[in-house]
């Protein structure tokens, strides 16, 4: 059998969860993905998933052999990449994430301007608010908020964001500002989960530290909607200064207890360290570096 392309299905498999996933991806059957498995299991002399007919799932061989195999496969595929040219001329697929509204308002329109530059290569624009890994999911480049804990990353700074607590003018001329987080509890509060879990808000001034217990009048899974709820007069809200940049420089929000704001959030571009990156990839940051640092709703 072909081991090279049998390690290709496992790692499909692996990062998709899936025989009938990555059968998709790699553009074979779905039976063919499983007799694969089944046949580099047998060469193999061990089992590398269990399987249920809801779910596949590493053993723990196969969780030793994975990080193996990828690592082969990327060596591969480097090799080839730079033989045809891939590591001076930009093609290929990138892969790039980044948090959702992060991700729709401020990447999108660098990613689009990036394909107009580079008719060879293809984008695959992953946003969601949760920390990836690069590695395991097969993602060329991320677009982070806050402070990096993974050191396997090489992250180049493009500025900072911070939160920001606002309401409509209406609501404001209705119900007063606050002056303190204190009077919070004597607000209507719209709470934003990705950006403030907890109902309980902490706060940072020239005074010092202090923290607040809010009670929310409505919780949001998006943050789109506690910006669409805000600006609908319903209450007092908690985003990031990118996510309402737009609307506090339109005036349909308005800061509140800005003297009351948490220290800021690094916005940083990282892609995997150690790699001899592609031109795709160093291409790509190199745009998206200049058009962020440019971004007149990221603090430099």
């Amino acid at each position: 059998m072909d081991k090279l392309e049998a390690m290709r299905v496992f790692v499909e498999v692996t990062q998709a969860n899936s025989f009938v996933a990555a059968s998709r991806k790699l553009g074979i059957s779905a039976p063919a993905v499983t007799r694969s498995i089944a046949q580099f299991e047998k060469t193999l002399g061990v089992r590398l998933f269990n399987r249920t007919t809801r779910h596949v799932r590493l053993t723990d061989s196969g969780i030793r052999f994975y990080q193996d195999a990828k690592r082969i496969l990327d060596d591969v595929d480097q090799s080839v990449a730079a033989v045809s040219g891939s590591y001076t001329e930009p093609k290929g697929l990138l892969t790039i994430t980044a948090p959702v509204l992060f991700g729709q308002l401020h990447v999108t329109s660098v990613i689009t301007e990036y394909l107009q530059q580079h008719p060879s290569v293809s984008v695959r624009a992953v946003f969601y608010d949760r920390i990836s890994n690069l590695l395991d999911e097969g993602l060329d480049i991320a677009i982070r908020i806050g402070q990096l804990k993974d050191s396997s990353i090489y992250a180049i700074p493009v500025g900072s964001v911070h939160r920001v607590l606002c309401a409509s003018p209406r609501y404001l001329e209705k119900h007063g500002s606050p002056k303190h987080p204190n009077e919070l509890v004597n607000h209507e509060i719209i709470q934003a989960s990705t950006v403030e879990p907890s109902t309980t808000w902490q706060f940072e001034s020239a005074t010092g530290k202090t923290s607040t217990k809010v009670n929310p009048r409505l919780q949001c899974s998006q943050n789109g909607a506690a910006i669409e709820a805000a600006k609908q007069g319903l209450g007092i809200t908690r985003l990031m200064s990118y996510q309402v940049g737009e609307e506090l420089k339109n005036g349909s929000l308005t800061r509140v207890l800005a003297n009351y704001q948490p220290p800021p959030l690094p916005v940083s571009i990282v892609h995997i360290e150690g790699r001899q990156a592609h031109a795709k990839i160093r291409s790509f940051i190199d745009l998206a570096v200049a058009r962020l640092r440019a971004n007149p709703f990221i603090d430099h």
